[in-house]
């Protein structure tokens, strides 16, 4: 078996350097051929170190000069890259096999999409490519012939529970949620809710971004609409439950009452090396559940009125492409005021409705409308935190 040609996109984040221990583990099937990051040069100087790939791309000029400089005194003959159009170059490249679509946010939309028509096996850590661009991005992965595999648990989970003839039989997707660290919180504790309190994910270790989305239960919103368009289900058949020890990832509902859970210990690393082998199962490095440790399996139901992003969600995906892009815009702006202390976590929900609400009717079906978009929601967002803050 010839030796497939890894790019992970964000390779200096969680999902990126749990692609690389799992990559370290079968280093006779895949070989690294570029790595990128934003600015981390630590973290990637390191990793091509130990990983040897023929790129490494910073978005920043500034890192990869440094990432560059730091390379060739070692004597390293990686060759540095900077900029966006150098991740759509890695992620389209011809020696690239697999990609790792790992940024964070908007901006590993471009990058993915490049993956995607260019007939990658693309595997999809990023939630808001699908929920920016859904039908646009679904059409270039059927046009090019690229494979489409989810990296977040919950989505794998639901792959791995699905039938491989489509859907038939299937009722419903049940996502499960853990809840987030302010599941049993008051909604009057939820007006005094620090960063610090919000990022501390008590089962998973993630991201600032993502974190905080957990906290809010926007990250299970964005994941209904990301199931949506991976699954070719209506939202009203995409069920959120929350299940506070992480050990069922999801679930799928048959016509025939049957209910198939995938279990297994809160490590990304099993998605990861699923997604990778793929339809072979790979060691990942993920002890095997303790069924007897794990003792009991509780599930409630979300609290929509204490967690109102959970709704928006639903309600962007009902209102078309344009509310969707404004929701996940919204929460971007809405999340990093919050971590730089300029808004609090109430008001995460009430920016990104504001902003939501103002975008346009129906879906676009250009890249250059769905960037259109995204940049006047940002704009709208900066605008309500500058009018809360006269205020």
């Amino acid at each position: 078996m010839a030796s497939k040609g890894i790019t992970i996109l964000g390779a200096s984040g969680s999902i990126g350097v749990s692609t690389l221990d799992v990559l370290a583990r079968h280093p006779d099937r895949f070989h690294v051929f570029a790595l990128t990051a934003n600015s981390n040069v630590d973290k990637i100087f390191e990793q091509c170190q130990r990983f040897q790939p023929r790129y490494a791309v910073m978005v920043e000029t500034v890192a990869a000069t440094l990432l560059e400089k730091r390379l060739q005194a070692v004597g390293s003959e990686v060759v540095v890259l900077a900029g966006a159009e150098a991740l759509d170059a890695v992620a389209s490249s011809p020696e690239t096999d697999y990609v790792m679509a790992a940024i964070v946010g908007a901006a590993g939309l471009l990058p993915t999409l490049a993956a995607a028509r260019a007939g990658k096996r693309v595997m999809l850590a990023n939630k808001e490519a699908l929920v920016m661009s859904g039908q646009l991005f679904i059409d270039a992965v059927r046009e090019h012939g690229a494979e489409l595999l989810p990296i977040d648990s919950e989505h794998n989970a639901v792959f791995q529970c699905l039938p491989t003839d489509g859907r038939k039989g299937v009722e419903k997707i049940l996502l499960t949620a853990s809840g987030g660290p302010f599941r049993t919180w008051s909604s009057s504790d939820l007006q005094g809710v620090t960063p610090e309190q919000a990022v501390a994910h008590p089962n998973w270790s993630m991201g600032q971004k993502i974190s905080v989305d957990s906290a809010t239960l926007m990250n299970k919103g964005l994941e209904v609409i990301e199931a949506c368009w991976l699954f070719g289900l209506p939202a009203e058949r995409v069920e959120v439950v929350v299940h506070p020890q992480s050990t069922i990832h999801s679930m799928v509902s048959y016509n025939d009452g049957s209910v198939l859970a995938q279990l297994g210990n809160p490590d990304m690393r099993t998605p990861i090396a699923y997604a990778l082998g793929w339809p072979e199962r790979l060691v990942s490095g993920v002890a095997p559940l303790d069924l007897f440790a794990t003792a009991r399996l509780d599930f409630e139901q979300p609290d929509r009125e204490r967690f109102p992003c959970l709704l928006l969600a639903y309600d962007a995906h009902a209102r078309g492409g344009y509310a969707t892009i404004a929701l996940n815009a919204a929460n971007e702006v809405a999340v990093k005021a919050f971590l730089g202390r300029e808004i609090g976590f109430a008001d995460i929900p009430l920016l990104v409705k504001d902003v939501m609400h103002q975008a346009s009717a129906g879906t676009p079906m250009n890249l250059d409308d769905i960037l259109i978009q995204d940049e006047e929601s940002r704009v709208r967002s900066l605008s309500w935190i500058k009018n809360k803050k006269l205020h």
